[in-house]
């Protein structure tokens, strides 16, 4: 049977940096909050997220940041034109916690844990009155238009003046965001998109048993990734039982991701050796080599060997090594078919959820009044480097902004 709560003003559904940030703004204007999470502790992908080292923004000028959210940077330069890389670092140093800027511009905690922010963070949302409940899961809304949460096998109806769903989007779901939110809005006429990996690795057509045996989890350092007609990028990745991973893989899976939509697969090229031109490679090649195996004058000339040199040998017929020519441009350009993301399940974040066109300038779902949305559930995405963090602090100070004028208009007055 289930039990009628009277309300707070304002119902905020996910204890994640977006969901927070607008009990943060909410509060401080003077509005009662609770929010409401399905698991035992709020915070717990961003707590994950930092166990490497809490990359919270980046430090690279406005243009060039915004340009990380591809064809939604519009809608996300919005967010961060108030709030972003530069107000969240001041913001952070409210809490008490230093930053500094990394060597690639990355911007990070001066102890580089996220544990220490989320605890000052939650003691000041505590000392500002608001209430979170854990183990508190969220299940859609009843005829009348409650929210109905379930919390130790009872079924709690809450009826908010508004309600914030900050509830991520698809990717690490044994944290909490398991995308269960997006048949239930679609069924009430909210627009939405179909979540996907994003940030993710790819499976090629399957490696021999050699290359998994010998180097699944090794290092790619020092190379570029390139797509047809886009520039190369420079950096590293790691060579998976089932394909490619890692940070440059992650910065193109975007565009790699559309292509497969597209076509079934996408082509990328590998230059193993971007230091040295491809004369150089082909000078290089054409010394005499002797009696010494081509491997052995691949490792001597050139230093390509290990994981290198195994990935030509598996991604390239055998009779490139008879043609030194055609061998020096495999090494600058050698071809790789990645068929498929990995499962969202592994992503660190996934792109698709509710679409701009549902949406008001404040984040308020135009099919559902007094409801807003803000942070992974929205339908945007954006590279690793602190841009998807920034992204989802911006988004919920903008939809608590939202809510204080829709509430304003309704009069609904702390």
């Amino acid at each position: 049977m289930a039990v009628t709560s009277s309300a707070s003003t304002v119902a905020i559904i996910g204890g994640g940096p977006a969901g927070l940030m607008a009990a943060e703004v909410l509060s401080q204007a003077g509005y009662a909050v609770t929010v409401y999470d399905r698991m035992p502790s709020v915070g717990r992908k961003f707590l994950l997220a930092g166990v490497g080292g809490m990359n919270i923004t980046h430090a690279e000028p406005a243009p060039a940041f915004v340009s990380r959210y591809r064809e939604q940077a519009s809608w996300a330069e919005g967010w961060l034109a108030t709030f972003g890389a530069e107000p969240l670092r001041a913001w952070i140093h409210g809490l008490g916690i230093d930053t500094f800027v990394g060597s690639s511009g990355r911007v990070f905690p001066a102890d580089m844990k996220a544990a220490p922010l989320l605890r000052a963070w939650l003691k000041r949302l505590r000392d500002a009155g608001v209430v979170i409940h854990t183990r508190h899961q969220w299940q859609g809304w009843d005829e009348s238009g409650g929210l109905l949460i379930t919390h130790e096998g009872q079924q709690i109806v809450v009826r908010p003046s508004a309600t914030v769903l900050a509830l991520g989007g698809g990717s690490w779901p044994r944290l909490g965001s398991d995308g269960a939110w997006l048949p239930w809005l679609s069924a009430r006429g909210v627009a939405t998109r179909t979540l996907q990996a994003a940030n993710c690795g790819f499976e090629t057509q399957g490696w021999s048993a050699l290359l998994k045996e010998r180097f699944a989890g090794a290092p790619l350092k020092n190379i570029t990734l390139q797509l047809a007609g886009e520039a190369p990028r420079v950096g590293e990745c790691v060579v998976t039982e089932t394909g490619v991973e890692g940070s440059l893989v992650y910065a193109l899976s975007a565009p790699i991701r559309e292509a497969i939509d597209r076509q079934g697969y996408c082509d990328v090229f590998l230059d193993l050796l971007p230091a040295r031109s491809l004369a150089q490679v082909e000078a290089a090649l054409s010394k005499p080599r002797g009696a010494r195996s081509m491997a052995r004058h691949l490792q001597g000339q050139l230093r390509l060997d290990g994981v290198k040199a195994a990935l030509l040998r598996e991604c390239s017929e055998a009779a490139v090594y008879q043609d030194l020519p055609r061998l020096a441009k495999t090494i600058k350009a050698l071809p790789l078919k990645l068929l498929r993301p990995r499962p969202l399940a592994e992503a660190i974040s996934s792109a698709g959820g509710v679409c701009r066109s549902a949406l008001d300038d404040g984040l308020m779902l135009q099919a559902l009044p007094g409801v807003f949305c803000a942070g992974e559930m929205l339908d945007w995405e954006a590279p690793t480097g602190g841009y998807l963090l920034t992204a989802c602090f911006a988004s919920g100070r903008r939809a608590a902004e939202g809510v204080l004028t829709y509430l304003a208009n309704h009069r609904h007055l702390p």
